[in-house]
């Protein structure tokens, strides 16, 4: 069997920018052939060619993971034109906030869907695979589904049950060969945190509560870790829920 042949196989969803986009291009320098997943269709052109760039096979899937069978098609998609699958990385998220008496149904339940939800239904349709490569799922929760912070209910609902539905897959896989973890990092400067308007009537003090005294987590080191857990260099990781937040949930 050639060395191509070897190449392990990635999905990641929300490929298309921030994390997402950097834990694609470090697992395609580790070795790695790619799914990338997202919504954003020009992100996902330009993911595209930075990660073959860096001698990885990409496959590129614009779908909305708000849809459950979008799930379902696009880790088929991926065992289809590689015919493996070694790691699933679910970075994909939104966050919409407000204040809890105004936030729409729409944006709660969209909330729920990308953030937790599609997780579930992208590891339920993984796990299969990766059981049969020795694999791993790793799942980008938040340092907010650790310690919570005002007028972001969904999103630290969402995240928290994240960290939650990450340990308890790890239970249930406890006596097998598939590691399960989550990353939980702290506030990053990503295009989703850059695109977030100030809003309006919100406690500044409140929500300092929750500000970082050491800064912004690095992208690169959140990046690293995911691609950690989701390699053989992980291998002693399994319903770990590892929190980079700079000291931010310590106290």
């Amino acid at each position: 069997m050639s060395q191509v042949e070897n190449r392990k196989v990635a999905l990641v969803t929300g490929a298309a920018s921030g994390v997402g986009l950097a834990v694609a291009r470090q697992l395609a320098e580790t070795g790695f052939d790619l799914c990338l997943v997202d919504v954003d269709a020009n992100g996902l052109e330009q993911a595209e060619k930075q990660v073959v760039e860096l001698g990885a096979k990409a496959l590129v899937q614009v779908v909305d993971l708000a849809v459950p069978d979008a799930c379902t098609t696009v880790v088929s998609a991926t065992v289809k034109a590689f015919a493996r699958l070694d790691a699933l990385c679910n970075v994909a998220a939104v966050m919409l906030p407000g204040h809890s008496t105004e936030v729409s149904v729409t944006a709660f339940q969209t909330t729920l869907a990308v953030n937790l939800s599609a997780p579930f239904f992208l590891a339920q349709a993984a796990i299969p695979h990766l059981l049969e490569v020795d694999g791993a799922i790793v799942n980008v929760a938040s340092a907010v589904g650790v310690t919570a912070q005002a007028y972001n209910a969904a999103y630290c609902a969402s995240k928290a049950g994240l960290i939650h539905m990450t340990k308890s897959l790890a239970m249930e896989y406890i006596s097998q060969s598939i590691r399960i973890n989550a990353v939980a990092p702290g506030g990053m400067m990503t295009p989703l945190a850059m695109n977030m308007a100030a809003l309006q009537g919100a406690d500044p003090k409140i929500m300092g509560r929750t500000t970082p005294l050491r800064g912004l987590v690095e992208v690169k080191d959140v990046a690293e870790m995911v691609v950690l857990l989701a390699t053989d260099a992980g291998r002693g990781y399994h319903g770990a829920c590892v929190v980079i937040d700079k000291g931010m949930c310590a106290g």
